[in-house]
């Protein structure tokens, strides 16, 4: 796909920073919200009302901001230690050009996906990153950005994995739904024949478009690598010795990472469920103070690290406020029912996966959208007499669908591979339409 190409320069020139989408989705939110619902009082004490929707959301992600920001710097930290370097070598040497390193790194990142959402999201961004450095090391042209695109891509795969908030919800004894639907087991949903072969057309067309555009694109600018200054050859004296002591620094980090592995071993039998986000965080604490070797060059590569988690601070808020008028409002029930409204037996879990796109959109939660919509879904599968897991998996699908399209999630990667949004966008869109064919395929085939 040359740069000139004009689907390319419409993307570039049409869409703007991250942070001017969340404010139009911000503003589209509102007044949709303030159309199509309804309140008691008059339409001036509706517009106040939705505002405190929003207000109220706002504040509803601050945790979950943290960790995502955590989980940018170090894994941005760990990425910049000596032996990450040597362990990603092993990989991006197999990188001779542009169309096979995309489908190399798609391959992993989708890969990774179906164990851990998390470690994809940060896996695909890391990757993609040493894969661009390698590239430029060794005097390779590349087409950085379609690198990036590709290391994002287990974004659209995850929720049929096994970190799938869907799925893990309703396989647990005492989910919201229980007494509705039961308790569903992971037989049922991430190990069905249905999604299992929606996994394996995943991993093996996917990586095929990347090779295909691969082949098809010319060579970009690639941002200049991070570069940890260790320099031990100052005289250290005093207090100072403890910063920049390999015996402190393996004590802390071995007996962070040791405990992690402990609760591996204590795990009640919910498989990979216990790998969240804090687990995922807390580990790569302990591994990067090891891969640093002392807490002095652990605080430098931070510093460096830090500076790309801006965006997940100011933009993070402004989602969890949309989050709040869609869900405080009423707006996704209205979504979700117009959806269910025109559907058959046949068509039902197609339009779902559709509602669930067009809700991720604006509430680009996995968790969040499944405690709003699951109950409206199940009560209509149950209904139509479509099978609850498959309507499940449907919803799933939709939610990571438009992870494509809605550079939420890809805020982390952009931080870390200096990319910007408009950059990996041309290339998502693609594989989100890519993903809908073989989603909505799988939906009619089983």
């Amino acid at each position: 796909m040359k740069e000139d190409n004009l689907y390319l320069r419409l993307v570039h020139k049409l869409l703007p920073s991250p942070f001017s989408i969340a404010v139009l989705l911000t503003l589209v939110t509102f007044f949709t919200a303030w159309i199509l619902t309804d309140s008691p009082n008059t339409d001036k004490y509706q517009l106040v009302e939705i505002a405190g929707f929003w207000e109220k959301g706002f504040w509803e992600l601050l945790s979950f901001s943290m960790q995502m920001v955590l989980i940018l710097v170090l894994g941005h930290t760990l990425a910049l230690s000596k032996a990450a370097d040597r362990l990603l070598n092993l990989l991006t040497r197999y990188a001779y050009n542009t169309a096979t390193a995309a489908a190399l790194i798609s391959v992993v990142s989708i890969g990774v996906s179906f164990i851990n959402w998390g470690l994809c999201l940060i896996i695909g961004a890391v990757f993609a990153r040493k894969v661009g450095e390698y590239a430029k090391l060794n005097q390779i042209k590349m087409n950085y950005p379609l690198l990036g695109a590709a290391g994002y891509s287990g974004m659209m795969t995850w929720h049929g994995g096994f970190s799938g908030s869907a799925p893990l919800k309703v396989a647990e004894s005492n989910h919201f739904l229980f007494e509705t639907i039961g308790q569903i087991s992971i037989d049922h949903t991430v190990l069905s024949p249905m999604n299992l072969t929606a996994w394996g057309l995943l991993i093996t067309i996917i990586p095929m478009l990347f090779y295909f555009l691969g082949t098809r694109s010319t060579s970009t600018e690639i941002p200049n690598s991070d570069v940890v200054t260790n320099d031990d050859r100052k005289s250290i004296s005093g207090a100072e010795r403890m910063d920049h002591s390999r015996i402190l620094a393996y004590l802390i980090g071995g007996a962070i990472v040791l405990y992690a592995i402990y609760n591996v071993t204590i795990s009640e039998g919910n498989g990979l469920s216990f790998i969240n986000l804090n687990y995922i965080n807390f580990t790569l604490f302990g591994l990067c103070i090891i891969a640093h070797g002392s807490i002095h060059h652990f605080l430098n590569a931070v510093q460096q690290a830090i500076s790309g988690a801006s965006g997940i601070i100011i933009q993070f808020p402004l989602y969890a406020g949309i989050m709040g008028i869609m869900k405080y409002s009423g707006l996704v029930i209205i979504f979700s029912d117009f959806f269910i409204q025109i559907s058959t037996v046949t068509t039902f879990p197609i339009f779902t996966l559709i509602s669930a796109a067009v809700v991720n959109t604006f509430v680009p939660s996995g968790g969040g959208q499944w405690a709003v919509q699951g109950p409206i879904i199940c009560n209509a599968a149950t209904s139509l007499g479509v099978p609850i897991d498959k309507a499940i998996m449907a919803l799933s699908y939709g939610d990571q669908l438009t992870n494509m399209l809605q550079p939420f999630w890809a805020l982390p990667l952009l931080g870390i591979t200096k990319l910007k949004a408009k950059d990996i966008l041309p290339y998502s869109l693609l594989v989100m339409i890519a993903g809908l064919v073989i989603f909505s395929g799988v939906l009619l085939l089983f």
